[in-house]
């Protein structure tokens, strides 16, 4: 099971279990499970206002998911990535350090999430 570090200055750091292999359980589910207060408007890619930071810890490579179609133009838009971000993630075959709590499925690797409260 993977670990997932929840970090706001505002709060103390949780830290939490999340289902390895899961297809479903997105960093903002895992948040709202466990009375992470992430803030959120839309919950489904639209807004923006999830916008997570992603720090892969621990000794493996980063296996995060790439960022889809409809992220990667919410995350442009607000300033979080580049087109040059895009482009060495790509060359490079890197997961992104910006998502959006409600597109993320973490993978079976521990992370540390920073994100912004309600």
């Amino acid at each position: 099971m993977p670990l997932i570090t929840f970090s706001n200055p505002a709060y103390k750091d949780k830290t939490v279990y999340a289902v390895a292999g899961s297809f479903t359980e997105t960093v903002l589910k895992i948040a709202k499970t466990n009375q992470i207060p992430i803030s959120f408007d839309c919950g489904n890619g639209e807004c923006g206002s999830c916008a997570i930071r992603v720090k892969y810890i621990g000794d493996k490579a980063p296996m995060g998911y790439h960022l889809e179609e409809k992220e990667k133009v919410v995350l442009r838009e607000h300033g979080k990535i580049s087109k040059e971000d895009l482009e060495t993630m790509i060359v490079d075959d890197l997961p992104s350090k910006w998502r959006l709590a409600c597109q993320f499925i973490p993978r079976d690797e521990d992370i540390v999430v920073e994100y912004e409260a309600m």
